[in-house]
């Protein structure tokens, strides 16, 4: 307990502190430790103490103030598709901890952060999610070809998107839908050629928004950093979403009466310079930032990560290999943006981490191996499944041994 901190009414600071959990459990997705961290800080500043229990899709928070310890239970489902809400969080929270106003008062705040209006309008999301389609195309396949036809596969995934999102139970398989939608063009109508790439190539860039790879690697972090119950959570539910993109496509597959054996991922030989490689992922943050409604104020950050990956990442493959070079530039990500994030006035971790971690695409491996087993490419397809596995877990300890490497921060948000 901070030395000076008077004890506020139990209830009230309950109270609070339990909308604090739903809240950041909802919309932070800052993960376990970060939710625990937040709100035992909160507690003290307040003149209490909390205990969490938290799995990733809800808390038992216990709150002990004036003698009094009062127990209650969250259950959320996890969004981060709006991450202009955790910027505005994590201002709540140094507020909260510095100022310490009446908790009625703090909880209104909160509230006015819930309820914070968008920060772009669903077209610009949409316009977003193509962006962010076509700046990932080159790192598929670095042809004109794969940006012209992510380009046309990504409107109608963003247009799909923007339809669903007053629609909750219809976003939970939006995927799937999304899958099917880009398979039923890709194979019926475009036909792409051997010249131009496996289907699975031309479809990977326009799902890229739906691939969960920060959620596998996250969890797998998770697991490694001893946080076993919400790791194994997000683990099953990351896989989910990977199966929904793979039936999707087989579905795909199955009503265009394309044979299972089309399904292999040759690359095209590139023709694109080096120069638009590197504006490619210029484009790709500026639709991150649609599609997740990031702040502008935090773009320059954003955009400063993305390219730190992208370096690392080239640098340490060029002098030690993938997989040793995928580790450092995950380390290196990871402690970056842990540090830039604890001053006051920054962004948090997650909207300073999220545009770098994409970069390393690791659930687009997981894709590509389960399409591969199903087109009876056996050997290509638990090479690619071999790959993911140890990509994924290369990043997770990549990101521990970041987090790691520098100072443990204090209370701060």
């Amino acid at each position: 307990m901070r030395r000076g901190a008077p004890t506020h009414d139990p209830d009230a600071l309950h109270d609070f502190l339990r909308e604090l959990t739903r809240f950041m459990l909802t919309f932070s997705g800052e993960g376990a430790e970060g939710v625990d961290r937040v709100v035992r800080g909160i507690a003290r500043t307040y003149g209490g103490r909390a205990e969490t229990v938290l799995v990733a899709d809800g808390a038992v928070l216990s709150v002990t103030a004036g003698g009094r310890t009062l127990t209650s239970t969250v259950t959320v489902f996890p969004d981060v598709a709006r991450l202009d809400r955790a910027v505005a969080l994590k201002e709540f929270v140094e507020r909260v901890r510095d100022t310490r106003p009446p908790l009625d008062e703090a909880a209104a705040g909160l509230r006015q952060v819930e309820n914070l209006p968008g920060g772009v309008p669903r077209w610009a999301r949409g316009v977003g999610i193509v962006l962010f389609s076509v700046g990932f195309a080159p790192a598929v396949q670095p042809t004109w070809y794969e940006i012209g036809t992510t380009a046309l596969l990504a409107t109608l995934v963003a247009t799909a998107t923007v339809l669903a999102d007053r629609r909750p139970r219809l976003a939970r398989v939006l995927p799937l839908l999304a899958a099917v939608l880009v398979s039923l063009v890709t194979l019926g109508l475009l036909q792409p050629g051997h010249s131009h790439g496996g289907p699975v190539l031309i479809m990977l860039p326009a799902l890229f928004f739906f691939v969960p790879g920060d959620l596998l690697s996250a969890a797998a972090a998770e697991l490694v950093g001893g946080f076993l119950s919400t790791g194994a959570v997000r683990l099953v539910y990351a896989f989910v979403l990977l199966l929904q993109l793979y039936v999707g496509v087989l579905i795909g597959v199955a009503v265009t009466g394309t044979p299972t054996s089309a399904l292999f991922d040759t690359a095209q030989d590139a023709d694109l310079s080096r120069w638009v490689m590197v504006g490619s992922w210029a484009v790709f943050t500026l639709g991150l930032i649609l599609a997740f409604s990031v702040p502008w104020r935090a773009a320059g950050w954003v955009t400063g990560l993305v390219y730190l990956a992208l370096g690392v990442q080239a640098a340490g493959t060029a002098l030690i290999g993938e997989v040793a070079g995928t580790f450092v530039a995950a380390m290196v990500l990871a402690a970056v943006a842990d540090l830039l994030s604890r001053p006051a006035g920054r962004p948090p971790r997650l909207v300073l981490f999220l545009g770098g971690f994409f970069t390393l695409t690791a659930g687009s491996l997981g894709l590509r191996a389960l399409t591969s087993l199903a087109g009876g490419h056996v050997l290509h397809g638990f090479r690619d499944l071999m790959d993911f596995v140890t990509i994924v877990t290369t990043i997770a300890v990549g990101l521990l041994a970041g987090v790691a490497l520098v100072p443990r921060r204090g209370h701060q948000a």
